[in-house]
C-alpha cells in the first residue's frame, strides 16, 4: 500500500467531518464517485459531496486552478498536468468495444478495431456482417474515455472525423442499444444487456481478464489534487472511505477492478 493511501486511511479514521466538498470531472468516474458519495452521506449526517461531470480536462484543469479540491479523470496524467498535481488511482477499468445485440458479429481483432474506427472499414459486410454501414458512435475529444480509447486502441491512428460523438459513455450506450449498425466503446463497468461487449483479439472484456492482465484496454480512473495542498477533513474522509476495503468493494460489485495500490 502506498504511504499516501496509508496516510489517508489513517486520517480516516478521526471525528467524522461536516460540510461541503465538491469533486469534478470525468464523466466515466462521475457515476462511482456519486454512487460512493451516497453510501457516505447516508451515514454521515451533515454531510454535502457534490460530484459533478465535466469530463476528465476539465476536472483536471479545475484542480489545477482550485476551483475543485478534487479533479476526476480517466486518463493518465500529462506530464506537466503530473508536475503539479497529486494522483490517487482509485480503481482500473477497462475500455469495451459495444454493438447491437442483434449483430451477428461475435469477436474483432485489435487491427479491425482500428480499421473501422479509423473509417476504412465501413461496412460490416467486409467483416462478415449483413451489408449495412457502419455507424460509428465515440466520445467527444477531451474526454478521458476518447483519449484512453486514442492511447490503448489506436495507438496513434485518428480516429475518423465522419463518427457520431456523444458527451457521454451512458449516451454512447443508449445509442448503440437503439441501432443495429452501430459500434462504440464504453466503461466495462456500465456494460448491460442492452448492447454486446466484443471480444478483441479472442480475449473478452471482463474484470477476470483485466486481473490476469489478458485484456490490454485498461486505464486507470484517478482522483487528483494540487501538489503541496492538505485536503480538508472531509475530503479526507471521503478519500479514505473510497480507498477502504468497503469502499473498494463496492467499486468490484460495480465492474471496476482495484487499484494497484488498494487494499
Amino acid at each position: 500500500m502506498s504511504l499516501c493511501i496509508a496516510l489517508l486511511l489513517l486520517a480516516g479514521c478521526g471525528q467524522s467531518q461536516s460540510g461541503g466538498l465538491t469533486i469534478t470531472g470525468s464523466t466515466s468516474v462521475a457515476p462511482f464517485a456519486e454512487h460512493l458519495a451516497e453510501l457516505y452521506q447516508h451515514s454521515h449526517a451533515g454531510t454535502a459531496i457534490n460530484i459533478q461531470s465535466l469530463g476528465s480536462s476539465a476536472g483536471i484543469q479545475a484542480a489545477l486552478d482550485g476551483v475543485a479540491e478534487i479533479g476526476m479523470s480517466s486518463r493518465n496524467l500529462k506530464p506537466e498536468e503530473a508536475d503539479k498535481l497529486q494522483e490517487l488511482i482509485i480503481a482500473r477499468d477497462a475500455l469495451a468495444v459495444i454493438v447491437h445485440p442483434s449483430n451477428p458479429i461475435t469477436q474483432l481483432d485489435l487491427a479491425q478495431v482500428q480499421a473501422i474506427f479509423a473509417g476504412t472499414i465501413r461496412s460490416w459486410a467486409a467483416l462478415g456482417g449483413p451489408d449495412q454501414p457502419i455507424d460509428l458512435i465515440v466520445r467527444e475529444a477531451g474526454s478521458g474515455t476518447f483519449s484512453a480509447f486514442e492511447e490503448l486502441v489506436m495507438k496513434g491512428k485518428p480516429i475518423t472525423t465522419s463518427a457520431m460523438r456523444q458527451g457521454s459513455n451512458g449516451a454512447i450506450r443508449q445509442v448503440v442499444a437503439e441501432n443495429p449498425n452501430a459500434i462504440g466503446y464504453i466503461s466495462l463497468g456500465i456494460v448491460d444487456a442492452s448492447v454486446k461487449a466484443l471480444p478483441v483479439d479472442q480475449v473478452e472484456p471482463s474484470v477476470a481478464h483485466v486481473e490476469a492482465g489478458t485484456y490490454k484496454f485498461v486505464r486507470p480512473f484517478l482522483f487528483v489534487w494540487q501538489k503541496g495542498h492538505t485536503l480538508s477533513p472531509l475530503a479526507t474522509q471521503y478519500v479514505a472511505y473510497v480507498m477502504s476495503a468497503d469502499g473498494q468493494q463496492e467499486l468490484q460489485n460495480l465492474g471496476l477492478v482495484k487499484g494497484p495500490a488498494s487494499p
